[in-house]
């Protein structure tokens, strides 16, 4: 695809190379648990079942789907397929996919800015790019878990890339190939992916070197594509009878449309159809401009987006006053600007469902952008009277920044923070010396500029470091201290992160890969005896038992290998199961247990109905709680 390093400074092969181990080491490295429990059923069943690889399905007797598209799914299924279901065959693909993407950030941005940078300044602003994505916290915590988003970056990485080689170099199948990866996001996770396509298209309009009219054609045609790649998989499940293919989780009505446009569409942005409808933001904040600022998202996402902003507006500035400026020279900023400006926007102000770990989305331009603007800066302080003092304002303004995230949680490396306001200082006044009297440039300016290294990174490294010593919580991953205020649903709730040997909404695994204790979630505990019981009794039946709700179902799948029901999907009250459903699988004989609920999820929320028919036409087993013999 690219020869990243042709023509490159001697130092640059090695920094690379390093970057990319560090990378791999901090997405890699003592990996735990089976991270999000929910995917990781659905990965086990996929190993168990073509079937339910295909459709993501939860169970490996297929009755219910997860509540994303299984593009995700299907990479570490095919890994745990390869190897044997574990820990590492699952977390694998995700470390390699984050890596890859570190890889691409560089090359995506040496590539574009060689023209207008030069080749040394181009790699400089790659390396600088390439060092921010690895050590972005919310990043780092993200690609140790199994959630979907790790794929999703990736592919909207290699994207851009296409996208950039499109501009740079004319040729329309880069762009075709640019929207198929987009395309195969949406199949990873569905709108969010398409969040990058206004600055993409924007780009193509502005910079293509091709006339007007070619442009809009190309366009076209890339929508077409997108289309396609995009489609391929909602339109096979949806043409699919869907009696003899699970439940779409999430859904309404079972169908993959109403899961793109309501769960994970228009839900997630104005608060319908999503998990808790608008009460997502107890989970990252309330929305708002201020958001991806407050206590929960700053240590996170936000060390440089300050940096960023100002970046942003002194080339948009420098660009309208230049004469000399072309639109080529423009397209990275507009691909990596308008990627940012959209989520930024989107993730702000959404009122439906918001994880912190979403905005690993931002990283590639957060990282880019950074890169870029850092050199940009220091070409300006180095020849422009004009613009000389952006960037001893842009490493003041990143510092400041720095120091106040890190004094709102003082007990986590509590020395770290007036390091960074001495450093930031130091570069400050290093940077405004050197100008002034230009006989101390060489030596003063460097010195600036190492301290400026450490004013900038110290805060997110530090942060980025701890996921290495502690297992991440997989429903809601997050770097950094674990503090209450970084919980799964508000204060009180589950932390980001947990000490070595603490799990979240359920157990972690034993020596020999099995969980050990009370499996539950939503609808109530289930005890080892219980499983035994249902094993023991289990019979002919396709499914060990029905539960309320798929945070249920999945430890009991992990637990024993077996399929279970979760009756209302990840919610708890997804229509799934009715009573004419449940009547036809008892009298087939492939399902013999209920295990009812309570009004925390499944039938005891969404589906009085069937907890009706089922106390009322099923046997109480004796010593179980809640459980009913339906043979």
């Amino acid at each position: 695809m690219s020869r990243p390093l042709d023509d490159a400074p001697r130092w640059s092969r090695p920094a690379f190379w390093g970057v990319l181990a560090v990378a791999a080491v901090l997405y890699a490295w003592a990996l735990s648990g089976y991270a999000n429990e929910y995917y990781a059923a659905a990965i086990l069943s996929g190993t168990q079942s073509w079937k339910a690889w295909f459709f993501g399905a939860l169970d490996s007797g297929s009755f219910i789907t997860v509540d994303k598209p299984p593009l995700a799914l299907m990479v570490m299924g095919l890994s745990a397929r390869i190897f044997g279901f574990s820990t590492w065959s699952m977390l694998l693909p995700q470390a390699l996919a984050g890596v890859a993407a570190v890889g691409l950030v560089f090359s995506a941005v040496r590539r574009s800015t060689s023209g207008c940078l030069g080749v040394r300044r181009a790699h400089v602003a790659a390396l600088a790019a390439a060092v921010v994505m690895t050590l972005t916290p919310i990043t780092v915590a993200i690609n140790r878990d199994n959630n979907p988003d790790t794929l999703l970056v990736f592919l909207l990485v290699l994207a851009a890339w296409f996208c950039l080689e499109s501009l740079r170099t004319g040729r329309l199948r880069s762009l075709l190939l640019s929207a198929l990866f987009v395309g195969l996001a949406f199949n990873t996770k569905m709108l969010q992916a398409y969040l990058v396509v206004p600055a993409f298209a924007l780009a193509y309009l502005v910079c293509a070197k091709v006339s007007l009219r070619g442009r809009v054609g190309h366009l076209l045609a890339a929508g077409a594509v997108l289309v396609a790649s995009s489609a391929w998989w909602m339109v096979i499940v949806d043409l699919w009878p869907a009696s003899s293919r699970p439940y779409i989780g999430g859904s309404t009505d079972n169908s993959v449309w109403d899961l793109v446009i309501g769960y994970n569409g228009l839900g997630r942005v104005f608060g319908q159809g999503g998990f808790g409808g608008g009460g997502g933001a107890s989970f990252g904040g309330e929305s708002g401009a201020g958001r991806l600022f407050n206590d929960t998202m700053a240590g996170q996402i936000s060390w440089f987006l300050p940096f960023c902003a100002l970046a942003l507006a002194f080339t948009l500035a420098t660009w309208l006053r230049s004469r000399r400026a072309s639109a080529s020279a423009g397209s990275a900023w507009l691909v990596w600007g308008g990627w940012l400006a959209v989520h930024f926007v989107v993730f702000s102000f959404s009122s439906g469902t918001f994880h912190p770990y979403y905005t690993t989305a931002m990283a590639p331009a957060v990282a880019a952008i950074t890169g870029m603007g850092g050199v940009a800066m220091w070409q300006a302080y180095r020849e422009s009277r004009a613009w000389a003092w952006v960037l001893p304002l842009g490493v003041g303004v990143t510092g400041a920044w720095s120091f106040a995230v890190l004094r709102r949680t003082p007990g986590f490396v509590p020395w770290l923070a007036w390091v960074v306001l001495g450093t930031t200082v130091v570069a400050v006044l290093g940077l405004v010396l050197a100008r002034v009297r230009r006989r101390v440039v060489a030596g003063v300016a460097l010195g600036a500029l190492a301290a400026t290294l450490v004013a900038g990174l110290a805060g997110p490294a530090a942060y980025a470091v701890s996921p290495l010593s502690s297992q991440v919580n997989g429903a809601n991953p997050l770097a950094g201290p674990a503090t209450d205020r970084m919980g799964f649903g508000g204060p009180g709730g589950f932390p980001g992160r947990l000490p070595p040997g603490a799990t979240a909404s359920f157990p972690g695994p034993g020596q020999d890969g099995r969980f050990r204790g009370r499996m539950g979630g939503p609808g109530g505990p289930v005890s080892e005896s219980l499983i035994s019981y249902l094993k023991a009794h289990r019979g002919g039946a396709t499914w060990l038992v029905a539960v309320s709700s798929a945070q249920q179902a999945s430890s009991i799948i992990l637990s024993t290998g077996l399929p279970v029901i979760a009756m209302g999907g990840f919610t708890g009250s997804d229509p799934a199961m009715t009573v004419a459903r449940l009547q036809q699988l008892v009298k087939n004989g492939e399902l013999r247990y209920v295990l009812t609920g309570d009004d925390r999820g499944g039938p005891g929320r969404g589906s009085t109905e069937v907890t009706g028919w089922v106390t009322a036409n099923c046997t109480a087993v004796q010593g179980q709680e809640g459980l009913y013999d339906c043979a």
